[in-house]
């Protein structure tokens, strides 16, 4: 910036301006579903995206655009809400191009037999207790889905890559991050290390787990972490890829 005149060397002021050199990971709860909207317990099943939820994905590409923040590389799970979203995100984003990785390990928690269950109707059912201990603890399983139950994903044609003795038949939100700790250390955590600003659009629960290992968190303290749909949430990654700052977009 150059005073008045700028051929006298004493009135220059020069202004750098440095920018953040911590990396960014972007996680972003997919758009709500349309069993989102009718209040049923989703897990593995694989439902589209309400017009609101796709509403929100573009939204939340738009924000990323406002403050400048375009993904290098995006993971999602094996589920269309969660695919559709990052597709939405990077096309708000003119960023189709970019690589994208689908895991199934970056799936919903499974939630066993409830999967389909509107949730007010659970409650009368079992009682409001019951289904919040099934929600909200960390470490207990809904009930359980039987190998011949549709719901089991080995039936499932996406899945026939996977060993079977991996296949869930209903998760607790402890299995969930047993089985998503892995996806990080093998597939994103190499990307994170490049330096490269990642997307991962995936779940509530799997996102969780996500945070869980970043924030260092407590099984006590992860239960009460709420991600809303289709906000994306900025993690700064500093030395040793350590969580140095972290914010809401929106």
């Amino acid at each position: 910036i150059y005073s008045d005149s700028p051929q006298s060397p004493q009135n220059r002021i020069y202004i750098t301006i440095i920018e953040s050199s911590m990396n960014k990971l972007i996680l972003l709860r997919h758009g709500e579903s349309i069993w989102n909207k009718e209040n049923r317990f989703t897990g593995w099943t694989d439902v589209p995206l309400s017009e609101k939820g796709r509403d929100e994905a573009r939204r939340a590409g738009e924000l990323l655009r406002s403050f400048s923040i375009y993904p290098d590389i995006s993971f999602t799970s094996l589920l269309k809400r969660a695919i559709v979203t990052r597709f939405l995100v990077m096309e708000e984003l003119d960023r189709l191009w970019t690589p994208a990785y689908k895991d199934w390990r970056l799936n919903e928690r499974h939630y066993g037999a409830l999967q389909g269950l509107n949730k007010l109707e659970t409650s009368e059912k079992y009682g409001a207790e019951q289904v919040h201990i099934w929600r909200r603890s960390y470490d207990v399983r809904p009930p359980q889905v039987g190998d011949e139950d549709p719901r089991y994903p080995a039936h499932d044609a996406r899945y026939q890559m996977v060993q079977e003795k991996l296949l869930p038949h209903g998760e607790s939100l402890e299995d969930t991050v047993h089985r998503v700790l892995p996806c990080w250390k093998e597939r994103i955590l190499p990307e994170a290390e490049k330096g490269k600003t990642i997307l991962v659009a995936a779940h509530g629960n799997s996102l969780r787990a996500l945070i869980m290992m970043l924030q260092n968190l407590s099984p006590k303290q992860i239960v009460d972490v709420e991600i809303p749909t289709g906000k994306p949430l900025i993690l700064e990654l500093g030395e040793n890829l350590t969580v140095m700052n972290q914010y809401y977009l929106g």
